[in-house]
C-alpha cells in the first residue's frame, strides 16, 4: 500500500469519528446530564429512554450514609421500597418533550417524605424550573435544579 493511500485511509478514519462523535453530541436533549437539586445535596442524572421520555436518578448525595448505613427510602408508602437505596433511586419518571423547553407528563418523586407528585420541567440554559403538583398545576410548588458538571 502507498504511502497515499495509507495517509487518505487514516483521515477518512478520523473524519469518519470525529463526525459520529459530533452527530451523537448533536442527538443529546438539553436536559440531559447532571443537576443539582434545588438545594444541591444530590446530583441527578437525567438521560432520554428508547422509548422517548426523560428519566432522572439520584447519582450522588452530599450525605449518602445514615448512622454509618447507606440512606434507603425508608419513607416510602410501599414498605417494601423502604430497603431500597437512595442513590440509584429513579426520582423523575415519564417526561415527554412540548415545545422547545418544556417537557410535560411526568412525575417526580421526593424520597424526603415518600410522595410523587405530578411534575412538569421548563428548561432555563444552566436551570431547570421543576414544578411538582396534585391534581392542577396551579396546585404545587416550583424549585429550581442547577446544571452540574
Amino acid at each position: 500500500m502507498t504511502i497515499l493511500k495509507k495517509h487518505f485511509i487514516r483521515a477518512a478514519f478520523f473524519a469518519f469519528a470525529f463526525f459520529s462523535v459530533s452527530i451523537a453530541k448533536a442527538q443529546t436533549d438539553q436536559v440531559e446530564g447532571l443537576w443539582y437539586n434545588d438545594v444541591k445535596s444530590g446530583k441527578i442524572l437525567i438521560t432520554k429512554s428508547s422509548d422517548g421520555k426523560f428519566y432522572g436518578k439520584v447519582v450522588w448525595l452530599k450525605e449518602p450514609l445514615k448512622n454509618g448505613k447507606p440512606k434507603v427510602d425508608e419513607l416510602n408508602a410501599d414498605p417494601k421500597l423502604r430497603s431500597r437505596p437512595r442513590l440509584g433511586l429513579q426520582v423523575l419518571s415519564g417526561f415527554v418533550k412540548d415545545g422547545d423547553t418544556r417537557y410535560t407528563d411526568g412525575t417526580i418523586y421526593d424520597p424526603l417524605n415518600g410522595k410523587t407528585y405530578s411534575c412538569n420541567m421548563t428548561y432555563k440554559g444552566q436551570t431547570l424550573a421543576i414544578r411538582g403538583y396534585i391534581g392542577i398545576s396551579l396546585f404545587g410548588r416550583t424549585t429550581t435544579w442547577s446544571r452540574a458538571e
